[in-house]
């Protein structure tokens, strides 16, 4: 099987040093593309800004913002038999990054942010993907409400949806616990290890 991950964070640029990004480590795609590898798939790895060793056996493309991760996505996603969409992405960019550093004036600062194209919301209708689709919630509050509601719009296969309002799951953590969210069910896989996880996704791809 040939399978597309997206991991980690993107970086939305204010200016040529400053940056919007998110707390993503990106440790839970980089896992999924590491269990799937040695799972004999053959995976592309497409990852924003990470301190992570790319896995063994996976090729890689790393990107920063959120458009070029779209592009990287849209360039590759049709020769792919699975797609999990684990990154982070932002969803909205400062409209017009300044060419210069900003200096500190005012007692205040307005950026005007613009939203940025939907890669997991595109891939069906804009991208025309038909293999097995997989999507992340990371949800605050409502969690299996929001995952099905997402499920429903990205036209996914699954949702894997995690509350990260918890400090001991999701961001910045080795562990997770999720909610396997399908068009006819719901799973609870209980807190574990991110590879133990990452295994559990891999061996439901293609349903």
């Amino acid at each position: 099987m040939k399978l597309l991950v997206t991991a980690g964070p993107t970086r939305e640029p204010i200016d040529p040093v400053r940056y919007l990004t998110n707390r993503s480590s990106g440790k839970m795609g980089y896992a999924i593309a590491d269990a799937a590898a040695h799972a004999g798939h053959r995976v592309l790895l497409i990852s924003g800004p990470t301190s992570l060793d790319v896995p063994d056996g996976v090729d890689f493309i790393p990107v920063e913002t959120a458009a070029e991760m779209f592009a990287a996505v849209e360039s590759h996603l049709p020769r792919m038999d699975a797609a999990v969409f684990a990154a982070a992405v932002a969803d909205y960019t400062p409209a017009a990054p300044a060419a210069r550093k900003i200096k500190k004036s005012g007692d205040s600062l307005s950026l005007e942010l613009v939203k940025t194209r939907d890669i997991l919301g595109s891939a069906r209708g804009g991208i025309g993907f038909t293999g097995f689709l997989v999507g992340f919630a990371a949800e605050t509050e409502d969690v299996e409400a929001n995952a099905r509601l997402k499920l429903a719009a990205k036209g996914c296969d699954l949702i894997v949806a995690n509350d990260v309002s918890r400090t001991d799951i999701g961001f910045d953590s080795h562990e997770n616990e999720a909610l396997l969210v399908f068009p006819d069910r719901t799973e609870l896989f209980p807190k574990a290890p991110k590879h133990d996880l990452a295994i559990r996704i891999v061996s439901m791809l293609g349903g």
